[in-house]
Order: C-alpha cells, then sequence, then structure tokens
C-alpha cells in the first residue's frame, strides 16, 4: 500500500476510527491521529489499539490532546492553546505504512485561519472518504467529493459504513465518478476478532493502494 493514507470523513461520529482498526490490523500499518479532541474514556487511538490489536510502539502520539470533545479549534480555545498548523506538516517517517486519522469531516477547522482539508492539500497525500449509508450522505457524500476534487486531492475511494443501501451507495459512486472501496457493517458486539473477521470480508487489501 501508499506510505501513508489519510483517512477521513463526511461527518463526525461515522465509525472511521472503527474501520481504521479494522484497517490498520491486516495490513500491518501504524496509526496517527494527530488532533484528539475528547480524553474521557477511550481515546481514538486507544479504541484504535483495542480493536486493531496493535501494540504501543505502532500508534503515534498524538500531537494535541484536548479534553473537550469539540470542534478542534473550539477544544483548544477551551484549553487555552492555539492549534499550530505548521506542526502537521512534520509527518512520522517509519519503516512501516501509515494512516492518519483527520477529525470529524473535511471543512473541520483547527484554528480561524485553518481547515483540515487545508492540511490534507499540503500533505498530498490519498485519501479514503468514510461516508454513512444512513439518508443524508448522498449530498454529504457529494459534497465532500467536490471539496476534495477541487484541491485536486487523490481519492483512493469511499468505504460505506453502516447498512446496506445499494441505491444510495451506487448513486454516490455514479454521480462522483469514485470508486467504491467496501462497506463495513455495523458490528454487535464490536470485538477486536469481530472487527477483523468482517473487514476482511468486506475490503480488499489491494484495493488500498496508490494509483
Amino acid at each position: 500500500m501508499s506510505p501513508r493514507i489519510v483517512v477521513t470523513g463526511t461527518d463526525t461520529g461515522i465509525g472511521k476510527t472503527v474501520f481504521c482498526a479494522g484497517l490498520a490490523h491486516p495490513l500491518g500499518v501504524n496509526h496517527w491521529k494527530p488532533v484528539q479532541a475528547g480524553l474521557e474514556g477511550e481515546t481514538d487511538s486507544e479504541l484504535v489499539a483495542s480493536l486493531g490489536g496493535l501494540p504501543p510502539d505502532r500508534i503515534v502520539p498524538e500531537l494535541y490532546r484536548l479534553r473537550t470533545p469539540a470542534s478542534p479549534h473550539h477544544s483548544a480555545e477551551i484549553d487555552g492553546v492555539r492549534i499550530d498548523v505548521e506542526s502537521l506538516h512534520a509527518l512520522e517517517v517509519s519503516e512501516r505504512p501509515l494512516v492518519i486519522e483527520g477529525a470529524g469531516g473535511l471543512m473541520v477547522p483547527l484554528n480561524h485561519g485553518a481547515l483540515y482539508i487545508d492540511v490534507f492539500e499540503r500533505w498530498n497525500l490519498p485519501v479514503v472518504l468514510c461516508a454513512r449509508t444512513e439518508l443524508g450522505t448522498i449530498n454529504h457524500s457529494l459534497l465532500s467529493i467536490e471539496a476534495l476534487r477541487k484541491r485536486q486531492i487523490q481519492m483512493l475511494g469511499i468505504a460505506f459504513i453502516g447498512e446496506r443501501n445499494p441505491e444510495t451507495e451506487t448513486a454516490i459512486c455514479e454521480i462522483g465518478r469514485v470508486r467504491c472501496l467496501g462497506r463495513l457493517p455495523w458490528i454487535v458486539p464490536l470485538t477486536a476478532e469481530a472487527l477483523q473477521a468482517t473487514f476482511k470480508g468486506s475490503f480488499i487489501g489491494d484495493d488500498f493502494v496508490k494509483l
């Protein structure tokens, strides 16, 4: 696979962290979430480690650990810090491939002058877009695809998360002219074993290769 890929979403809370955990295990990648907003309970990096079965050395520490579960720019303000976008451009170099997980969607502000998509554009890395299969996802997905194309950010494809919705999934892929990588259904109960088995049956590892 590509040495580094970005996993982003059409919205917050759609399951991209679980997707990252599923992706990390079979492909042997490291995981990095540069900005963590919300420290109560299990963080996203900790969830990826537990569900992906990753040892500590495969989790790259966050650059910003913010207490409040909110938009990164607002959470940082509450903590009395400012996210320095330049600090995000120093990508980790390792022997393993790296999956970088964004926060929320593409237009999430990191500070009052920069959005996450600005960072993605400068990284110039291939992106996997995670999208719900629920009502409203066509609009959110096509807007996200259009935003990525406008910045000339390469897309590896779209990964759907949720119950099967073939009409919606087909519409997004055909109208957006984007490759469908697969669909990760809701898993209950969510365990490392169940995720790994479901991910293996839902995605093809060779699809996560830079075009």
